[in-house]
């Protein structure tokens, strides 16, 4: 009921004894759909005319941004007040200033506007997508309605013809009492109690349906009470605000914990997968194993052969070779295997273990969200948890693990600027198509080890499918720690100098 007919109508008197006789002494815009108006002796009007939620209130002060501040309405600047008028049974009342100008505030729910008139002459409006209201004339503003009980008997009871503006909370404040159950005397009766307690009622803020709401009548769980339709409609406008603010926040605050827990379920179910493949799979170091001790059987160029397998009861199993190599140096392969895989493996426990906490916490971090009752406290959580930051939320790179390794992928130049100025150290490795224009590759150091050459290979594949080389058959990638990446001062983004690289050769593959 904030834009309701019987609010404005207690509301203008109030607005014409603070203002009456000042004058504009600012009229400006710094925020959509925002308009503010502030007066010699120091009043101040907002008028908040967003399509979800358009209302008046009068702040005691107001700053005026530096920046992305236009002044509107320049005609009335230091003009003063003559009067307010509020127009019959209609959700719009004008002030009116010298030299002929009246501001009409036409607080028509999401088409509420404001507008600048000459005598009858419109001049400027503040929202100009409203194109209907380039048509409006103040002549016909004023509504003259049949509000007696003849009137009543001849709309046959529905009051709605009488008391157009009456709004929902009337409505339902009409529905509580019964109306529709009434004879027509009594439907009367209990419209007139109605109207009388609409002069005189306080003004209610309440807390209806988990929402703020405005009403001339004591409806919900009235969180304040006022008898100054200013200080009212103030409240209520800095509320709702802030009740939005929250509601938005907190939203957004879990559909990003969310999303965060269901990445790390994701790499939960998929990396347990993975460990229970790796314990199932073949083990390189019994293969090792019987290799070397059946060197004596196995010529050199031998591409695969049929071996007893001394673990399983000496079943015969099948071993593929390397050719070019021989058969100790395959042996001396398939130990580094297995301790690739024993890293591997280990690795993998470890970072399901910590992605099981971090599940833990993300949940605890979801119930405190979802249960939070203040924007203050809300705030609090968010800060406290990086994971539902926007920083976090919006990564210049996407992940990758291999083998235990954390594994960067630039999104864009930018991000490729960005993940060597913010997400790297000296020891992590640096990986780019070479020759041609492509995303940043990093390898994440492990303190103590070295990079397993499949792990590069993979970064490399990944470095060549985020390039221009894409679709070719193959692409070598330079490689090289990061400490010997170089950003030179005005170049474009993504551009670096690089020394002491390595080249690999791979096939493009995400």
């Amino acid at each position: 009921m904030h834009n309701n007919y019987y609010f404005l109508k207690r509301l203008t008197p109030v607005l014409s004894a603070k203002i009456r006789r000042a004058a504009i002494s600012e009229c400006f815009t710094q925020n959509k759909n925002e308009l503010i108006i502030i007066f010699d002796n120091e009043f101040i009007i907002k008028a908040y005319l967003d399509p979800a939620f358009c209302c008046l209130s009068f702040p005691s002060t107001f700053h005026r941004a530096r920046k992305n501040s236009v002044d509107l309405f320049t005609d009335i600047k230091s003009k003063a007040v003559q009067t307010i008028t509020q127009f019959k049974n209609e959700r719009c009342f004008s002030i009116e200033f010298d030299n002929g100008y009246r501001l009409l505030f036409k607080m028509h729910g999401n088409r509420s506007n404001l507008i600048l008139f000459k005598k009858l002459k419109i001049i400027e409006v503040f929202r100009k997508s409203l194109k209907n209201d380039f048509d409006i004339s103040l002549d016909t503003l004023d509504r003259e309605i049949d509000q007696t009980f003849k009137g009543l008997e001849a709309a046959r009871g529905a009051y709605a013809k009488l008391y157009p503006t009456f709004g929902p909370n009337l409505k339902q404040y009409l529905l509580h009492e019964r109306y529709n159950e009434k004879t027509l005397e009594e439907q009367w009766k209990l419209l007139e109690k109605t109207v009388d307690l609409l002069k005189v009622s306080d003004f209610n803020i309440s807390n209806s349906r988990d929402s703020i709401s405005f009403s001339l009548l004591n409806i919900g769980t009235a969180l304040e009470t006022f008898t100054d339709p200013i200080a009212a409609i103030t409240f209520f406008f800095n509320s709702k605000i802030q009740d939005e603010a929250f509601d938005k926040e907190k939203t957004k605050g879990l559909k990003l914990i969310d999303k965060a827990l269901q990445r790390t379920k994701n790499y939960i179910s998929s990396n347990t997968k993975k460990l229970e493949s790796l314990k199932r799979g073949i083990d390189y170091s019994q293969i090792a194993d019987i290799i070397m001790a059946n060197l004596h059987l196995i010529p050199v160029g031998t591409k695969s052969i049929g071996l007893e397998n001394f673990y399983d009861q000496n079943k015969k199993v099948s071993i593929r070779l390397n050719t070019t190599l021989s058969p100790q140096k395959n042996a001396e392969n398939y130990y580094r295997k297995s301790k690739n895989q024993s890293v591997e493996i280990s690795v993998l426990k470890q970072n399901i273990e910590l992605k099981n906490i971090r599940k833990r916490e993300l949940q605890l971090q979801l119930d405190l969200v979802d249960t939070a009752s203040s924007l203050k406290e809300l705030r609090q959580i968010i800060k406290n948890e990086p994971e539902i930051t926007k920083k976090e939320a919006s990564k210049p790179y996407s992940e990758i693990n291999c083998m235990g390794y954390q594994i960067l992928v630039g999104k864009n130049a930018n991000a490729n600027d960005t993940i060597l100025r913010s997400f790297t150290q000296k020891n992590d490795l640096w990986l780019h198509a070479k020759d041609v224009s492509g995303s940043h590759v990093i390898i994440k150091e492990i303190p103590g080890r070295n990079f397993p050459k499949p792990v590069i290979e993979k970064a490399a594949e990944l470095a060549a499918y985020h390039s221009k080389k894409r679709n070719e058959t193959t692409c070598p990638v330079i490689y090289t720690p990061r400490k010997y990446v170089r950003k030179r001062k005005g170049d474009p983004p993504g551009m670096v100098i690089i020394d002491k690289e390595q080249v690999i050769l791979v096939r493009p593959k995400a």
